[in-house]
């Protein structure tokens, strides 16, 4: 993070941390993005190591399927792919790209990755409120990333009372109507929007991610941000490091 916002400082670029947490949803999983994180928090960073043992399990465990079904796959081709970074099925489908197991990322996870097929591992989360109570307590706000059908008013109201800052209501994924009407239940609600690409290095997009850059996102949607997270009263979150309450 110190050395993204050290290179945007001379491109006029002001570079805004986050990140992007999966949480449970009656549907299953909600990604729910978190912006304005102090890197390096110890209690931020704690959860985040859990988090990143609990994905290189559930890797181990993929990898496990696919060589069972005949996939030639090894965990360390998923880590390279990975870069550093928790993995995740998408590192996984890559590896499948690049072994000719499967024609792209979207048949890797119709095959093999997506929910109900034989490689696929359900993914251990935590709840909105854990998560939503966390970022709060280090000074940050919660947006709930590419709604789309799920985002109807009685469902963005039970996330609101469990912490909601906010809806994304631009996305690759949203069609002109989706923005409209989660733009105004938003507006209803009292959240803040926001838009993004969802990329995440890809080079393939599909319908669900678009290049760096390719989504157009209002300055006031990051101000609105901004004010939530003013409004926001943090408690303060104890590192314990010094070994007390």
């Amino acid at each position: 993070m110190p050395e993204a916002t050290r290179a945007g400082e001379p491109l006029g670029v002001r570079v805004v941390s986050g990140c992007e947490f999966s949480v449970k949803a009656p549907w299953g999983e909600l990604h729910l993005l978190a912006y304005f994180l102090p890197p390096g928090h110890p209690r931020l960073e704690q959860f985040l190591l859990g988090t990143r043992t609990a994905r290189q399990r559930r890797a181990e465990q993929i990898v496990g399927h696919l060589r069972r079904l005949g996939v030639s796959i090894e965990l360390a081709d998923v880590e390279r792919v990975a870069g550093g970074g928790a993995l995740g099925r998408p590192h996984v489908a890559r590896v499948l790209v690049q072994r000719g197991a499967s024609v792209d990322i979207g048949d890797a996870f119709a095959r093999y990755l997506g929910r109900g097929r034989p490689a696929y591992v359900e993914k251990p989360l935590p709840t909105l409120d854990e998560v939503a109570a966390l970022v709060h307590a280090v000074g940050g706000v919660v947006v709930a990333a590419h709604l789309g059908a799920h985002g109807n008013d009685d469902q963005i109201r039970r996330f609101q009372a469990q912490g909601l800052d906010g809806v994304e209501v631009r996305h690759p994924s949203h069609p002109p109507n989706i923005e409209r009407r989660l733009t105004l239940l938003a507006q209803r609600l009292g959240l803040a929007i926001s838009g993004g690409s969802d990329w995440h290095g890809d080079t393939e997009f599909g319908d669900s991610h678009a290049p760096l850059g390719g989504i157009d996102v209002p300055l006031e949607w990051l101000e609105q941000l901004e004010q939530r997270r003013e409004q926001a009263s943090p408690r303060p979150v104890p590192d314990n490091r010094g070994g007390k309450p």
